[in-house]
């Protein structure tokens, strides 16, 4: 499953290092090309209705949406691990702020949330913008799911021995078990990122991203925006839902191998 995914995942690379050597980028910008053209040997993933080479668009649009996901993802990741160690470890009134924080925030409806803050700001809305409000509420999930691991782990024999050898606290998290979760905490991250980039699309196809980036959510709130569907262009909305198709279905295999280093029991159950 593992290598499935970074097999998938290294050849949308491959092929997307081609294009960009292959293709001018500035391309991308609207009336760049005559407008709403069909895929054709000058044009070989066509035009939209702003006058924009869709193959450029792709081009430069799949790195930033993947960027954005990266960034909210990262974030998130970082502030859920920090939190997640703290309360999981040091137990009794800093978990019980921990926990019911981010219990509370889970039960915010996320996408309306991030609808607002988007909306309220979506005249300055840039990818690095959007990353911080898509990772301001990326941290409850990988927050609650850490704590409980080490709540299962702060116990356990070689903890107490580290304990017993005069390893203080902040040691025994880095030397004992911040090693022993890096599977798991790779495959969270990997997880955060693709709801990151989710999120992101899911933003941008209702109009709220950065609206002179040609990502791919935006790429396809334009083509809703001047009707492209009804008006038969498929070659406008089918390139970027497959690549977020390939991106998702990589991005998935990879956390699911990740997870089957990281879990016994799926290794047992795979086998």
């Amino acid at each position: 499953m593992l290598a499935s995914g970074l097999f998938t995942l290294l050849l949308m690379v491959v092929l997307w290092l081609i294009g960009y050597f292959s293709v001018d980028i500035k391309l991308a910008a609207p009336l760049s090309a005559p407008t709403d053209l069909p895929p054709s040997r000058e044009y070989l993933l066509g035009t939209d209705s702003a006058g924009r080479q869709l193959l450029a668009v792709m081009i430069a649009g799949t790195p930033t949406t993947l960027q954005i996901g990266l960034i909210a993802g990262a974030l998130g990741m970082f502030i859920g691990t920090i939190l997640g160690f703290t309360s999981g470890y040091f137990g009794g009134v800093v978990d019980s702020i921990i926990r019911s924080a981010a219990d509370v925030a889970l039960t915010v409806p996320a996408l309306a949330v991030l609808v607002v803050i988007a909306s309220v700001i979506n005249k300055t809305l840039s990818p690095e913008i959007l990353a911080l409000i898509i990772a301001s509420l990326a941290w409850m999930w990988p927050t609650r799911t850490i704590r409980a691991q080490v709540l299962t782990m702060r116990e356990r024999a070689y903890v107490e021995i580290a304990r017993l050898s005069g390893l203080n606290n902040f040691e025994i998290i880095f030397k004992e078990l911040v090693p022993n979760l890096l599977p798991y905490l790779a495959a969270s991250f990997v997880g955060a990122v693709s709801s990151s980039v989710l999120a992101a699309i899911g933003l941008e196809a209702l109009g709220l991203g950065p609206q002179s980036e040609p990502t791919l959510g935006m790429t396809i709130y334009w083509a809703r925006y001047y009707n492209g569907l009804p008006r038969g262009m498929w070659w406008w909305w089918a390139p970027p839902v497959i690549i977020i198709i390939m991106l998702f279905i990589s991005l998935f295999m990879i956390a699911s191998g990740l997870d089957e280093i990281a879990n016994p029991r799926a290794r047992r159950t795979t086998a």
